[in-house]
């Protein structure tokens, strides 16, 4: 099973950036994908995630400046980033996991972003 994130970069403050993730390896459903992100010296956070039946919720700090979006067919998963700031700066990790039975726990490679003038 692979997760593959991408579309990281540096971009000036108010900028955008699309993050993907394509995943492989596997039949996924029944589970929940998410975008979390990591800064230097700082512990792993929540940023957004969307279920396969497609409810979706933010963190607070990605609310009205970030969408999610998966497709199922695919095993896609992509999140646009407007109005960037300084503060998103970090590596963007995708992730799939399911809560029940049969479960799993699956983590992509992370990209980096930067925001910065």
């Amino acid at each position: 099973v692979q997760l593959q994130a991408s579309g990281g970069g540096l971009v000036q403050p108010g900028g955008s950036l699309r993050l993907s993730c394509a995943a492989s390896g596997m039949q996924f459903s029944g589970d929940v994908w998410g975008w979390y992100r990591q800064a230097t010296g700082k512990q792993r956070e929540y940023v957004a995630s969307v279920t396969s039946g497609g409810t979706i919720r933010y963190a607070d700090s990605a609310e009205g400046r970030f969408t999610i979006s998966r497709n199922n067919a695919r095993n896609t998963m992509e999140l646009q980033m407007n109005s960037l700031k300084p503060e998103d700066t970090a590596t963007y990790y995708c992730n799939a996991k399911r809560h029940y039975p049969p479960t799993y726990n699956y983590w992509g490679q992370g990209t980096q972003v930067t925001v910065s003038s």
